[in-house]
């Protein structure tokens, strides 16, 4: 066994003893892609998932929402999920097995996810790969698999389809119009909400890697695309990026946000400002920066929406591992809803600068046939009919009404003609920029990287060097001994961190001393509290600082207003 594959196995042992992650539904025999965060693991995640939240929402544009986890089949169909959302899977004719196909090819290809059946095939057979589970070589034909749960809503027949959402980018395309009046209907703001996506993987591995129950949190950011970005870089004047272009545009390179978008690089300057944005924010939860890259998808690679893409990859036990996707999505998505319910509150006004007469034809109906025809319906006819965008030249057609009804229009029932009027702006559709994010995947890269073993007093010593803001224990309360008073003090103290907002502590009263610094140490906890005989005399107690062991005495009332504050660091 090599050296990293053992240090993964010791992390992941730890990660399980110590309450961070485990395998969910174990006594039941387990289910491969799902996992649960304990009683660590919970608060860790919650506390990255908020930093999230107040980094992005610290930017003043940029606001909360939250969707149901549940979407009707017809949103689905409309954003292309239905249709595109697929992983091809390989059969083993010997065991019935299935795998994902390009898994099966990993590193017989530089690029295997981009691969088609008959391409998957053909590698397959030649470079004759055996089953991972009973090693034979025989694979039925690749073939596509959708990868949304699905489900139902309501009972029996009057039931609907739907599936359990792969992603959270599609509710808040749908809040659109009540976000665009939140903002006073100007552009350019942003939504973002985290939470629960579901996808049915075909075969989860690399354990947090891959999850069929997964924690993402997605940002998409409205902006109008005939509108040059103001974005100020200068922050990161002095910082290179690694980006990875799509092979046919440039070798890998260093080079800051703000030249990669001057060079056409990065496409879009909004891109790139996400893409630095994005940069501090893995930085300041505990990401490494030299293990950061940015990879562009190649043009075969790119979503169907998107009109650029950058992967933030991060390096860890398990090689290089996509945790962000910021894609431009161009306004294919509002399109999408629009086309399929011809709702046209998706859209966004832009005023002219100087207001343009403008001559144009349009259809409008004959009084004398389309009343007695369409009766109460006749005005609203008249108006589908004028907001026409196209001018059909075959009938009969289908006019869709905005009571959700449509008619049949006779090539008898209207007739063209030429107006003039005087317009002051245009409704258009809004592009979008999305960050999305992989909360799972960023703990697992937090952990790994903070992950530090070395030696004491001839003893292997763990320690997790987490960023205090996301620990999900900001002190450990050790009473020096668990008589004479210290453990009432010491529970006082306790009880107190606890009472006070946005602070957790834990109490540890069994074994030495030595033996509980090294299991806050273990689980990252970044101050140690030891209660001693001259607690009872003075009121003051020691706190340790984790990554030194450097040690101070304070005043209880001191350390948790420094705690609170998040200046104890400042007192050493």
């Amino acid at each position: 066994m090599d050296g990293s594959h053992a240090r993964l196995e010791r992390l992941t042992s730890m990660l399980r003893r110590r309450g961070v992650i485990l395998p969910a539904f174990e006594i039941h025999g387990g289910v491969a892609g799902l996992f649960d965060f304990g009683p660590i693991g919970g608060r860790l995640r919650r506390r990255l998932k908020n930093s999230w939240l107040e980094h992005w929402m610290s930017q003043g544009d940029i606001v909360e929402i939250d969707s149901p986890t549940i979407t009707p089949e017809s949103v689905l169909i409309a954003s292309g999920h239905v249709g595109e959302f697929n992983d091809h899977m390989s059969e083993c004719i010997s065991c019935e097995r299935a795998y994902r196909s390009d898994h099966l090819v990993d590193g017989k290809h530089p690029n295997p996810d981009i691969l088609t059946a008959d391409e998957l095939d053909a590698i397959i057979a030649e470079s004759s790969i055996h089953c991972p589970s009973c090693g034979a070589t025989d694979w039925k034909p690749a073939r596509p698999m959708n990868l949304m749960f699905s489900t139902r809503i309501g009972a029996m027949k009057g039931g609907r389809t739907a599936y359990m959402r792969p992603e959270t980018a599609q509710g808040m395309f749908m809040l659109f119009p009540a976000l665009y009046r939140h903002f006073r209907n100007r552009l350019p703001f942003g939504a973002v909400q985290s939470g629960k996506g579901y996808r049915n993987e075909i075969s989860p591995r690399q354990g947090m890697i891959r999850l069929r129950e997964f924690n993402m949190a997605e940002l998409e950011y409205f902006i109008d695309p005939e509108v040059k970005p103001q974005h100020d870089f200068s922050k990161w004047s002095a910082i290179e990026f690694s980006l990875v272009p799509d092979p046919e545009l440039g070798q890998p390179l260093k080079m800051g946000p703000e030249q990669a978008a001057t060079e056409n690089i990065i496409r879009h300057p909004t891109v790139a400002w996400f893409m630095a944005r994005t940069w501090d924010f893995l930085v300041g939860v505990g990401i490494d920066p030299s293990k950061i890259r940015f990879r562009q998808h190649e043009g075969t690679e790119m979503a169907h929406y998107a009109t650029d893409c950058w992967d933030a990859e991060i390096q860890g036990s398990y090689g290089w591992v996509e945790c962000v996707g910021i894609a431009h999505r161009g306004c294919y998505d509002l399109a999408a809803h629009e086309t399929a319910t011809g709702d046209k509150n998706l859209r966004a006004w832009r005023p002219y600068d100087e207001p343009m007469i403008v001559d144009k034809t349009i259809l409008a109906g004959k009084g004398s046939v389309i009343g007695p025809v369409f009766r109460d319906k006749a005005g609203l006819v008249n108006t589908a009919l004028e907001e026409l965008e196209v001018l059909t030249s075959e009938f009969p057609f289908k006019l869709s009404l905005v009571d959700g009804t449509s008619v049949t229009i006779e090539e008898d029932m209207i007739e063209e003609k030429r107006i003039q009027s005087t317009e002051h702006g245009e409704w258009f559709l809004p592009h979008v920029v999305e960050p999305a994010f992989g909360i799972d995947r960023i703990l697992w890269h937090v952990l790994d990287h903070a992950f530090d073993e070395s030696e004491k007093g001839g003893e292997p010593y763990t320690v997790l060097r987490l960023n205090p803001s996301i620990a999900a224990i900001d002190v450990a309360i050790l009473p020096l001994m668990e008589k004479d008073g210290l453990d009432d003090l010491a529970n006082n103290i306790h009880q107190t961190i606890c009472a006070t907002k946005n602070l957790a502590s834990y109490y540890d009263g069994s074994g030495s001393i030595g033996r509980r610094y090294a299991r806050a140490d273990e689980v990252g906890v970044p101050w140690a509290i030891t209660i001693d005989h001259e607690s009872l005399q003075n009121g003051s107690v020691t706190i340790r600082r984790r990554d030194d062991g450097k040690q101070m005495r304070i005043q209880p009332d001191d350390l948790v207003a420094a705690l609170a504050s998040d200046t104890i660091s400042a007192l050493f």
